[in-house]
């Protein structure tokens, strides 16, 4: 039996792996994709580190190689738990991560070979607890917190799926376990996320039956829940901070038209709410309502702005001085990638 907060964070990974369908990473799902670094062992894909294979549920390779770095793969875990994220968790992805990145053997010959620069990003429904966040800001692990009012759309047809695929089921034959893979593959299928030959999708399926009928009905209408949200989306912002910022947009039309024209622009942050129920939301500058992006950050920031009732407001400017006062987004265009940069207009902003 699947636990139903392990169907909810699989879902949640798949559902991320959608909205980021334009943030510049391609989801690499099959070993052929990169023999080298990747293997695929019966149905699920592996990376390859330096002391063992790291089962992976989903990872991405950006696009666009930064300067003065090697081309990035982002591995990307969800977790939809009731309560904080412990350090364990945020202690085992820095343990692939160490490993993975450092899987480099010279091999005899002069083929030249070609090397990656992994990253981590960590989603949790419940935010993480003090000791997870210290751990991850010092070994440069992103944790994002999904607990903000953007999310909760996404979140409700993820609890409803996974409820409904949790009781049934209790309908598998006594020796079937839960087809996970399946059921994955069904959702990069529909959502147009499996980027490798579809002569490789995974062809394993449960017996047909009341499991499978109830199964491909909830299966298609979280899909249908995602297209009905089809402007979402999830871009990936990096501001000049130890952190990156996951911007909800409920109308990517709206932000790429603004954007696309002014690639380089102010805007306008504004910060409602207090402490772990905070959320950022940022606009162009003079023209709020072309667009809208929202955000939350690290709860340890925000824990220090809130601590002290009569420096809130002081701290609120002083993080968007310090941490936001350039936020780079990339999101791919067609064939290529956009680069935009956002930048803070000290002296137009209110927290209110």
């Amino acid at each position: 039996m699947v636990k139903g907060s392990a169907l909810r964070g699989y879902l949640l990974e798949e559902a991320l792996a959608w909205l980021l369908r334009s943030s510049g990473y391609r989801l690499l799902v099959h070993g052929s994709q990169d023999p080298e670094e990747l293997v695929t062992d019966g149905y699920t894909l592996r990376v390859r580190g330096r002391g063992a294979l790291h089962q992976v549920d989903a990872l991405g390779e950006f696009a666009f190689t930064p300067a003065f770095s090697m081309p990035v793969r982002l591995f990307l875990e969800a977790k939809f738990y009731q309560q904080p994220c412990g350090l364990e968790i945020v202690r085992n992805a820095h343990g692939v991560l160490h490993d993975v990145n450092e899987n480099f053997m010279m091999h005899a010959g002069k083929r030249p070979q070609q090397r990656y620069q992994y990253a981590y990003a960590l989603f949790s429904t419940s935010g993480f607890t003090a000791d997870a966040q210290k751990y991850a800001l010092a070994h440069q692990i992103s944790l994002v917190d999904m607990s903000g009012a953007s999310f909760a759309w996404l979140l409700g047809a993820i609890g409803t799926t996974a409820w409904t695929l949790e009781q049934e089921q209790k309908h598998l034959d006594a020796s079937e376990a839960f087809p996970v893979t399946w059921m994955r593959t069904e959702l990069r299928k529909k959502l147009g996320t499996w980027t490798a030959s579809p002569t490789l999708l995974p062809t394993v399926a449960p017996d047909a039956g009341r499991f499978r009928t109830a199964a491909v009905a909830a299966i298609e209408g979280f899909v249908a829940a995602l297209r009905q949200n089809n402007e979402a989306e999830l871009l990936l912002g990096f501001p000049s901070a130890p952190f990156i910022l996951p911007l909800a947009v409920s109308n990517h039309l709206a932000f790429t038209a603004y954007a696309d024209v002014r690639p380089d622009h102010a805007v306008r942050i504004r910060r409602r709410g207090s402490g772990g129920s905070a959320e950022w939301t940022l606009s162009p500058l003079g023209e709020e309502d072309a667009y809208e992006l929202a955000f939350k950050l690290p709860e340890h920031v925000e824990e220090w702005i809130s601590d002290n009732d009569s420096k809130e407001r002081l701290r609120t400017l002083e993080v968007k001085e310090q941490f936001l006062s350039v936020i780079t987004i990339y999101r791919m265009n067609g064939g290529g990638v956009r680069a935009y940069q956002l930048r803070y207009e000290a002296g137009s902003l209110s927290r209110f």
